[in-house]
């Protein structure tokens, strides 16, 4: 609220996240029409395979998601606006707990709510994807048990590697598995238990040896507010890292991308 305040966002925003979470769409539309090509926003199926068919060097492609479950302010009902709007991806959670479902850094840790529940329900008709980053260990284990529909885990460790709350447990990587989702391995300290992209290859054999290859993919954590020893200039390097790790070039190729777009072509909507 206070930065939508000093940005001199529309009041609107101030006391609304839904507010706030439309403004951003909007920007972000704008944004994308002022860039001359050079940035596609994805809605659907179709607009991605259009992307990856006629991308050209200097051009990126993004969908909206909301890290949190904030924006629906307690409503199923705001979630069709929030489509319309341009949102894909929604995570029950971030770090606090929701209306939806519990956090892993919140007070609780419980897991789906009875609005939670509705709320998978419609995110499967709609054909949103499920962020089960920062879901506590109960909302995790609800989601994936009840879910008809791949779900993915944006960013996030492994407890094989670097044990702590924020982490998934074998038990849990294999239940995104099940649903066939994936989970992205992030670079961030706390996510590897180290500060080299040695340790992030090292959290992703572990994820691979459990979930499978096709399960695994990149969660970087590139939001400026954390700290991670590589950019995206610097995938060479954990690329080498990967073939340490005894990876083929093909598995590489899965991990740093494939797995991902599989699985967002599979959950969007058609058109």
């Amino acid at each position: 609220m206070w930065l939508a305040m000093v940005q001199g966002w529309p009041p609107r925003t101030w006391n609304s996240p839904k507010e706030r979470a439309l403004y951003q769409a909007a920007r972000l539309q704008q944004f994308a029409q002022e860039s001359q090509g050079k940035l596609a926003i994805i809605r659907s199926r179709e607009d991605l395979q259009k992307y990856l068919a006629a991308r050209t060097p200097g051009q990126v492609a993004g969908f909206l998601g909301a890290e949190g479950a904030q924006p629906l302010e307690g409503r199923i009902k705001n979630l069709d606006e929030l489509y319309d709007a341009g949102f894909r991806m929604m995570s029950p959670s971030h770090f606090t707990d929701t209306a939806v479902g519990g956090s892993s850094a919140g007070m609780t840790k419980g897991g789906l709510t009875q609005l939670g529940r509705e709320w998978v329900r419609r995110m499967e008709a709609k054909s949103m994807l499920i962020d089960l980053a920062h879901a506590s260990s109960a909302t995790l284990r609800d989601v994936t048990a009840m879910t008809k529909r791949p779900v993915i885990v944006s960013h996030t460790g492994v407890k094989g590697t670097c044990n702590n709350p924020r982490n998934l447990s074998d038990d849990e990587l294999r239940a995104v598995a099940q649903t066939g989702g994936v989970i992205g391995i992030g670079l961030w300290d706390t996510a590897s238990c180290g500060t080299n992209a040695q340790a992030t290859a090292r959290a992703i054999r572990h994820a691979v040896t459990v979930a499978g290859i096709e399960h695994v993919a990149l969660g970087s954590d590139f939001d400026g507010a954390v700290t991670t020893p590589i950019d995206a200039s610097g995938w060479a390097l954990l690329t080498e890292a990967l073939l340490t790790q005894g990876f083929s070039e093909q598995e590489i190729r899965k991990i740093m991308g494939e797995n991902a777009v599989r699985v967002i072509l599979q959950a969007l909507p058609e058109r």
